[in-house]
């Protein structure tokens, strides 16, 4: 694939609400728009890289202290994020949305994802635009498209939406996938990875057909090569949260590793490995691996 454009969705309820939590409060933990479309934003093509690539610690303006200035320097709040995208086959004419009944004909295939992020980077610059430096140091994807055809036979129900879509995203055809996901960090030196989440793609809200419709319904137009992510995927239980963000819940708890380190945010040298396979009768859909190592930030 020669990659177009790439876009990030949001898409699962229990990492939006996770996230709303803590930086809002149980009561506002999910904003109002958030059941009724999609969210997403426009994110960095150039940035994305094959697994196995080097992530350089990015600096950049932070925070810390919300009763000082910012200040300028390496991100202290390096983090990954487990997700899925998929990549546009079948293209679109501008002015022309791609209606539900027919965006699974433009989804070729699926690619494991790590939406690298800075947050502390993040925090400081999102409002009121969103994501932008944070999210543009570094997208690593794994090296072979699982195409559709291959995940049919794990198609499983979606998650009930309420309340209902608007009709132009309402569908009541399962294209939700059984898919299960790891996680596993291998600090510098040790011998040993640890597995820090397990979580499942069938946990999404929103669906690919959801996202994909929504995206054109203004008549945005779909290259072939254009790449849609699934945003972090988080499942119901703390062992399934699909970023440190989560797992340490905002930097208050330890992560621990199997040889007696521990983690809430990533340090140099960190080694970050996300995996997927689709289990059959008697036999793997594998998605291959997702990795990169986080390098130190240059000196500036």
């Amino acid at each position: 694939m020669k990659l177009g454009d790439y876009t990030d969705f949001y898409s699962s309820e229990e990492h939006a609400t996770n996230c709303g939590i803590m930086f809002r409060g149980k009561d506002n933990a999910l904003l109002p728009n958030w059941k009724y479309l999609p969210v997403g934003y426009h994110g960095r093509a150039s940035s994305i890289v094959v697994s196995g690539t080097p992530i350089r610690r990015p600096n950049g303006q932070t925070r810390p202290d919300d009763s000082m200035p910012p200040q300028f320097g390496p991100s202290k709040l390096m983090d990954f994020e487990l997700e899925m995208a998929f990549f546009v086959g079948c293209p679109s004419k501008l002015g022309e949305p791609i209606s539900i009944e027919k965006a699974q004909d433009h989804i070729f295939g699926m690619v494991l994802m790590n939406d690298w992020s800075a947050r502390d980077i993040q925090k400081w610059e999102y409002v009121p635009l969103g994501p932008f430096l944070g999210k543009s140091l570094g997208t690593t994807i794994s090296p072979w498209i699982v195409p559709m055809e291959a995940l049919e036979p794990f198609l499983c129900e979606n998650v009930p939406q309420d309340p209902t879509p608007f009709p132009y995203l309402k569908h009541s055809e399962p294209y939700n996938f059984d898919i299960h996901l790891e996680v596993s960090l291998l600090p510098e030196n040790a011998k040993e990875a640890t597995v820090i989440s397990k979580s499942n793609f069938k946990y999404m809200y929103w669906t690919m057909k959801q996202q994909l419709t929504h995206h054109t319904i203004t008549g945005c137009n779909m290259n072939s090569g254009d790449l849609l992510a699934s945003g972090t995927i988080s499942g119901k239980t703390p062992d399934s949260y699909g970023s440190l963000l989560e797992l340490s819940w905002k930097g208050t708890k330890d992560i621990p590793l199997s040889d007696g380190q521990t983690r809430r945010f990533l340090k140099d040298g960190d080694e970050v490995t996300l995996t997927g396979y689709c289990q059959g009768d008697d036999y793997l859909v594998g998605f291959g691996t997702c990795t990169g190592k986080i390098l130190k930030a240059l000196q500036l």
